[in-house]
C-alpha cells in the first residue's frame, strides 16, 4: 500500500471535516485555503433507518414538499445535458498512464518505476507514448473514437501543494478566497432553487467543486442505498407497515401545522421508497451491463446507480465522485497505481456501456482529472514526488477523438523535474461550460476570456 504525504493527508481531513459537519474548521497551516463550501449548512432531506438518504446543501427556506415538487417540475421539463465529473485524488502519475515507452530519457529518470517497452496499448495519436496496461478499458473507447486526451493539463507556476492545487481545479481559478465552485456558480446561473438533484455528489458528502451560493445541491451514497428499518419488523409484515405510514400522508391536517408537516414528510418517504424501489435488493440498480465487482470500492456501484438514475429521468444536471485509489505514491507506486487505474477504467468502461444499452448516452460527458502530475524523476522509496502537469480525459460518445494539447516531452523538464503544462484547465472549463453546457462561461471561471477554448465536441 503506498503511504500518502502529510500534505495530502491533511488536507483529505480538513476536506472531510468541513464537508460532514457542514462549518468552517480552523486552517492547519497558515496560508492554506480553505475548500470551497466552508460554511454551507447541511440538512437532511427524508431521513432513513440509518443515516440520510439525501443531504442537501442550501436550500435552508424549503419544505420537503417544496423540493418534493421542484424535482418532479425539473424532470418533467425534459432531459438535459449531463457533466459527470471523477476525480483522481492524490495527484495521479501521468508519465505512468501515458508513458513515453522509446524515450531513453525516460528509462534513465525512472530505472525501477519505467513500465516495459510494450506493457500497454499503443496510443495512436503520438507514437512516442503507450497506454498504462491498467487503462486498457480507456484504450478501449479511445479506439471507438469516445475519449479525448489531455497529455499535459495543468496550470503555470504550479506550488505542487495538494492543498492549493486541488483548490484551484475545484474553483475553477488560482484563487485562495474563492468559497464556491465552479460547478456551484454555474448551478447558481442556470439551476433552480427547488431541486436539489440538479448538482449531486455522490458520495456521503459535498464534493467541493458543487458548493453554490445560493441553489441548493445534494449528496447520497447511491439510490440503491435509500432504505428503512424498524426493530423486529421485516418481510411482509414490514411491507406492510410501509404502506401504513404512507397512507398517513393522505390524511387531513385540520390545518395543524404540525400534523402538516408529519403528513408531508410520510407522503415523502413514501413516494421515494416507491421511485428508488426498482434501484433497491440484492440486484442493485438493475443494470443491464455488468460492472466490476468489489467490495473494497463503491465507485462501480455509484456509476452503476447514476446510470439508473438518469435512465429514470431524475433531473441530474451535474454530478461529482471520486474514483477508486490513491494516487499520492511516494512509495510503492506500481502496485497500488495499477489497482487503483484499473478498476477506474473498467468502472468508466462499464458507465458508458450502460449508457449506450439505455439510449442516453449522447447526453453524458464525463471528465476525468487529478490535482497535478508527479515528478518525472523517481525517488529513493520507489514512488514519485509531486510535479506539476498531469494527464486529464473526457470520455462520451459527443467528444472529439483528438488530443488536447501535446505530450510536453522530459528533455524540456521546468526547473523543479516536471513536466510543463501545454494545456490550462481553465481553458477546458470553458470549453466544457460553452460547448457542452451551454453557457457563457465569462460568469463563471475568472479572466476566462485569457484562456484558449480547445474543441471538445465533435
Amino acid at each position: 500500500m503506498a503511504r500518502a504525504c502529510n500534505d495530502f493527508s491533511r488536507s483529505e481531513l480538513v476536506r472531510r471535516g468541513l464537508a460532514e459537519a457542514g462549518r468552517g474548521l480552523p486552517a492547519i497551516e497558515r496560508g492554506m485555503p480553505l475548500p470551497a463550501g466552508t460554511g454551507l449548512d447541511r440538512r437532511s432531506f427524508l431521513a432513513r433507518g440509518a443515516g440520510l438518504a439525501l443531504a442537501i446543501y442550501g436550500g435552508h427556506a424549503l419544505l420537503p414538499r417544496a423540493l418534493e415538487d421542484g424535482i418532479a417540475a425539473a424532470a418533467a421539463a425534459g432531459p438535459q445535458r449531463v457533466l459527470v465529473s471523477v476525480f483522481l485524488d492524490g495527484g495521479a502519475d501521468s508519465l505512468s498512464m501515458l508513458y513515453p515507452a522509446g524515450d531513453p530519457l525516460y528509462r534513465r529518470l525512472r530505472p525501477r518505476l519505467a513500465l516495459p517497452a510494450s506493457a500497454g496499448p499503443a496510443f495512436s495519436e503520438d507514437a512516442r507514448l503507450r497506454w498504462h496496461p491498467s487503462l486498457a478499458a480507456l484504450a478501449t473507447l479511445h479506439a471507438e473514437g469516445k475519449v479525448t486526451v489531455l497529455p499535459g493539463v495543468g496550470y503555470a507556476g504550479a506550488d505542487q501543494s495538494h492543498f492549493t492545487s486541488r483548490h484551484y481545479w475545484e474553483v475553477g481559478a488560482t484563487s485562495e478566497s474563492l468559497r464556491t465552485g465552479w460547478l456551484g456558480r454555474y448551478l447558481d446561473r442556470v439551476g433552480t432553487a427547488d431541486n436539489p438533484l440538479q448538482g449531486l455528489s455522490l458520495e456521503s458528502r459535498l464534493q467541493p467543486a458543487l458548493a453554490t451560493a445560493r441553489m441548493p445541491v445534494a449528496a447520497i451514497d447511491g439510490p440503491d442505498r435509500y432504505d428503512f428499518w424498524t426493530r423486529g419488523v421485516w418481510g411482509d409484515v414490514e411491507g406492510r407497515l410501509l404502506e401504513a405510514m404512507g397512507a398517513l400522508g393522505a390524511l387531513p391536517t385540520g390545518g395543524d401545522p404540525a400534523l402538516a408537516q408529519a403528513t408531508a414528510a410520510a407522503r415523502q418517504a413514501a413516494q421515494l421508497r416507491q421511485q428508488l424501489r426498482p434501484f433497491a435488493g440484492k440486484e442493485g440498480v438493475g443494470s443491464p451491463v455488468p460492472y466490476p465487482a468489489t467490495e473494497r470500492d463503491a465507485f462501480p456501484r455509484r456509476l452503476a446507480g447514476l446510470a439508473a438514475m438518469l435512465a429514470a429521468g431524475l433531473p441530474v444536471r451535474v454530478a461529482s465522485l471520486e474514483a477508486p485509489g490513491m494516487y499520492d505514491t511516494h512509495d510503492d507506486q506500481p502496485q497500488a497505481l495499477a489497482d487503483g487505474l484499473k478498476l477506474t477504467a473498467d468502472s468508466l468502461l462499464a458507465f458508458q456501456r450502460d449508457l449506450e444499452a439505455r439510449g442516453i448516452a449522447d447526453r453524458v460527458l464525463v471528465h476525468v482529472w487529478s490535482e497535478f502530475g508527479r515528478r518525472a524523476q523517481e525517488n529513493g522509496s520507489n514512488g514519485t514526488d509531486h510535479g506539476a502537469a498531469g494527464a486529464g480525459f473526457l470520455i462520451g460518445s459527443r467528444v472529439r477523438p483528438t488530443t488536447i494539447g501535446e505530450f510536453p516531452g522530459l528533455a524540456r523538464l521546468d526547473r523543479d523535474g516536471n513536466l510543463r503544462p501545454t494545456s490550462d484547465f481553465r481553458g477546458l472549463y470553458a470549453a466544457i461550460l460553452e460547448q457542452w453546457l451551454d453557457t457563457d462561461a465569462a460568469g463563471i471561471i475568472p479572466g476566462a476570456s485569457r484562456f484558449a477554448r480547445p474543441r471538445i465536441l465533435r
